[in-house]
């Protein structure tokens, strides 16, 4: 195989050669631009050293490069058609494995046992957009050994993972990436660097993940279940917001909110994470003592 896949006429010469039909389902779009594919591999910065999981290899692009500089790749793709067309261009390739399975049921933990040895893996996707932020929580959820996630995510998505506090963008997910990672934007991608177009612009982003937790939360599942609420119904006030979890009477949670030194009027978007990790504490101590 010649070296790069990444130009128009290449990509469209596979794709013709295999008979291959783009699958809107699937979410199917591929990037025909060197300098990004260039920019995802330094985000994600394999070293020889490295083990990568990909999700949604396409015809193996990115592949190529990131195989060129790591030590293993597997590459996770759930359409049967494109696995034929994979075993052709990464035919020459001895560090790369092709699995057909759906992220979504894949057994992350096993792959990585399987081919990593359980040694710690970088995760680099190109994702269909549906199901960017249920694989990317999925990864950081699991008790898997993964250490940076570089995704090529819906512009949108990418803005409210690296959002700040008091911003419109600032939601759930914010809170939710950042209280594991560190956020960091690799690339902004027009629409027109991928075949067929899509009808939104993209980000690349990396997410670092903190081997150690930043903010110190004696109860996680409290305190996710608490920044739900709090996001629920913005206008709510979080007096209101965190009464309606049904937990605590109002009474109760005034006095938590004013144990945190949250003003009960404040709404949910106000609270950087340093706030939703003390209100969590404070509702937690408060629970115990119940």
């Amino acid at each position: 195989m010649g070296n790069r896949l990444s130009s128009h006429s290449k990509t469209m010469e596979v794709v013709r050669k295999f008979g291959f039909k783009f699958t809107k389902s699937l979410g199917q779009n591929f990037l025909i631009d060197d300098n990004i594919i260039d920019k995802i591999v330094a985000g994600a910065n394999p070293g020889s050293e490295d083990n990568i999981i990909e999700v949604g290899p396409g015809i193996g692009t990115l592949t190529r490069e990131l195989a060129s500089r790591a030590k293993k790749v597997v590459a996770i793709e759930i359409d049967k058609n494109l696995i034929p067309i994979l075993d052709e261009t990464l035919s020459d390739l001895e560090n790369v494995s092709v699995v057909n399975e759906d992220i979504m049921k894949a057994d992350i933990k096993q792959i990585a046992d399987k081919y990593f040895d359980g040694e710690p893996f970088k995760l680099v996707a190109n994702l269909p957009y549906y199901i960017t932020t249920p694989i990317i929580m999925r990864f950081l959820e699991e008790d898997v050994d993964v250490t940076d996630i570089v995704v090529m995510v819906q512009k949108e998505v990418a803005e409210r993972m690296n959002a700040n506090p008091g911003k419109k963008d600032y939601g759930a997910l914010s809170v939710a990436v950042q209280y594991h990672c560190d956020t960091e934007i690799v690339a902004k991608v027009p629409r027109h660097l991928f075949v067929p177009q899509p009808n939104v612009d993209s980000i690349v982003i990396a997410l670092r993940v903190r081997p150690e937790k930043k903010y110190k939360t004696d109860n996680e599942e409290l305190f996710f279940k608490i920044v739900k609420a709090a996001f629920g119904q913005r206008r709510k006030t979080l007096l209101n917001s965190l009464t309606s979890m049904g937990i605590l009477d109002k009474v109760e949670i005034g006095k938590i909110l004013k144990e945190s030194q949250v003003e009960e009027k404040r709404r949910g978007e106000t609270l950087s994470l340093d706030e939703y990790a003390i209100l969590a504490n404070c509702m937690n101590k408060k629970l115990g003592e119940v």
